[in-house]
């Protein structure tokens, strides 16, 4: 199993579906994990072990950044790990799509990216090590019906994350996007099977995705083993993309 022991890691949008599953793998490869959600997910922290902390705070508000900062120096006096999971799902045609639902979907999908980098960068540089890793989606590719703002946001922060690694390879600190395929999580338990049965249909891998899936590859991009790769934007879709 790949050894993050010594570690601290945030995980947003930590209270449920990817993001629970993604603090519970961190933690069972050793790290300290700071669960955040909009709500304390104290039930998701339990599932992440004793030394686990669930914090309450909308990532889409700099305020946010500032207290979580201050709670993790208080408690752990590191941060090594950032996985920017929380995400909103703004959706509609150009002609109906509000500047308010545009607005929010980049506040939290692409401005919680910048903050934690502005935040979290300065305290993973006094350590030589740090992990940015931003849930992306293969969307990107796919321009899907009424998902153009959800699209622009996830590309951003694919971008971000490829900026970023260039202004900070040299302090021992990576980033990369993880680009998963629908996955069957809360987020879409209202969307019809006949529709789930569509996407993944078109995969190599006959099934929807599930949480379990993407934790493997978060782990590994958390390690040091991937200190060789930055800048990178990895689908995990079952095949979706394929190789012509």
């Amino acid at each position: 199993m790949t050894s993050l022991k010594g570690k601290v890691a945030i995980v947003t949008g930590a209270g449920r579906g990817i993001g629970r599953a993604i603090a519970v793998k961190l933690a069972q490869c050793g790290a300290e994990v700071v669960l955040v959600d909009l709500e304390a997910p104290a039930e998701s922290a339990q599932l992440a072990g004793d030394s686990a902390m669930a914090f309450a705070g909308d990532v889409s508000i700099e305020a946010t950044w500032e207290k979580l900062g201050h709670a993790i120096d208080e408690r752990f006096n590191r941060l090594d790990i950032v996985v920017n999971n929380a995400a909103a799902f703004p959706r509609g045609l150009i002609d109906e799509l509000d500047f308010d639902t545009w607005r929010r979907g980049f506040a939290v999908n692409l401005d919680a990216q910048f903050y934690s980098a502005k935040h979290f960068v300065p305290r993973m540089r006094k350590n030589g090590y740090g992990r940015f890793i931003a849930i992306s989606s293969n969307s990107i590719g796919i321009a899907e019906q009424a998902l153009s703002a959800y699209i622009a946001t996830k590309m951003g922060a694919i971008g971000f994350m490829r900026g970023l690694a260039n202004d900070v390879a040299a302090d021992g600190i990576t980033c990369n996007a993880i680009l998963p395929s629908l996955t069957d999580t809360p987020a879409t338990a209202g969307m019809p099977e006949d529709a789930k049965r569509a996407v993944w249909q078109q995969q190599a891998i006959k099934r929807i995705a599930e949480p379990r899936d993407l934790v493997g590859p978060v782990a590994f991009l958390a390690s040091e083993e991937a200190g060789f790769i930055t800048g990178q934007a990895l689908v995990v879709d079952g095949g979706l993309y394929k190789v012509s």
